[in-house]
């Protein structure tokens, strides 16, 4: 997700996936047919679209220059100069509903909250984010079905923007990172939930942990809204538990077994552990999330080295600009 200050564009993350090794049948994980994803990915480019017809760049002339890619006529891009990500400006985000924090608290613009996962800074935001988005959400789609991915989709994004509007009061904050990130912390906890069923199970969880180190990393530069993204990370985390767990190995073949090698209970004990206590944990970050987010709470004011979270500042750059 991109935070966008005094009209510059931040660039959303970078997504990558873990290769899956099951000792299970992969007839099985791909019983399911990707559509829900590509389908997001249309409405994102759509409303991509949207943003740059409505923002006009020709008809609105500012102090950095002429618009860029001006062959486009109404949908060219804003100045580079103002948006390096070539997209719109800020004011035209925040009018199509880019996560803000005063508008959401003081003016009851909660929806925004679920708004601000379809909009996107820039061309390259965009892009980043949708094959980000192809190359981890189809796979998941395949083994698990569009109304799970769906579901921790939309969930996932919401949780960053939580957080972020939570943590992030200075500028506003569009893209669909936090939801991807959720992809990925989900990609994390299903591999956990579903230790037995795995062979290489160490070298994926290894991979994964890279990609989500890495990714977490960019979320450190400026213009980088790394509280949605670390929001809806812990949001797919704790889904992840509640939605893929698997059977266990054997349950699906029991039929065919002896009856005295049959398995007598679909999950594992564990598995059962970990649900409940994801569950618990879902309901309760998103209660208290929201409680303090519209009862007007600065989350700073409670956290006060949060901010290092979303920007470490350096001798090349400041995280107040």
């Amino acid at each position: 997700m991109a935070n966008v200050e005094a009209g510059t564009g931040g660039a959303g993350k970078r997504s990558g996936g873990g290769a899956y090794y099951y000792e299970e049948a992969e007839a099985e994980e791909r019983a399911w047919t990707a559509w829900l994803v590509p389908l997001i990915v249309v409405a994102c480019v759509a409303v991509f679209v949207a943003e740059m017809y409505v923002n006009n760049c020709p008809a609105h002339p500012g102090p950095f220059g002429s618009c860029a890619a001006r062959f486009l006529h109404r949908v060219s891009f804003q100045p580079v100069r103002e948006n390096p990500l070539l997209g719109p400006s800020s004011s035209t985000l925040e009018k199509l509903g880019a996560l803000e924090w005063n508008k959401v608290v003081h003016q009851s613009q909660g929806w925004r909250l679920v708004t601000c996962i379809w909009l996107h800074a820039g061309l390259i935001h965009l892009l980043a984010n949708m094959l980000s988005l192809l190359f981890v959400g189809i796979r998941l789609e395949q083994q698990f079905g569009f109304v799970r991915i769906g579901i921790l989709y939309l969930l996932s994004g919401f949780g960053g923007a939580v957080l972020s509007a939570l943590l992030l009061k200075k500028s506003i904050s569009v893209g669909a990172s936090g939801a991807l990130f959720g992809l990925l912390g989900a990609m994390l906890s299903e591999l956990i939930v579903n230790w037995t069923i795995y062979s290489n199970r160490v070298a994926a969880l290894l991979t994964l942990m890279v990609i989500i180190t890495i990714n977490l990393g960019i979320g450190l530069f400026p213009h980088v809204d790394n509280f949605a993204h670390i929001g809806g990370f812990l949001s797919g985390f704790l889904l992840g538990f509640v939605l893929l767990i698997r059977p266990q190995f054997g349950w699906l073949e029991r039929h065919d077994l002896p009856p005295s090698t049959q398995v007598t209970s679909k999950y594992k004990a564990y598995q059962y552990v970990f649900w409940v206590i994801a569950l618990l944990l879902l309901i309760a970050g998103f209660a208290v999330g929201l409680v303090m987010l519209f009862r007007g709470v600065n989350g700073n004011d409670n956290c006060h080295w949060c901010h290092y979270l979303n920007c470490v500042p350096t001798s090349r750059w400041s995280c107040d600009d």
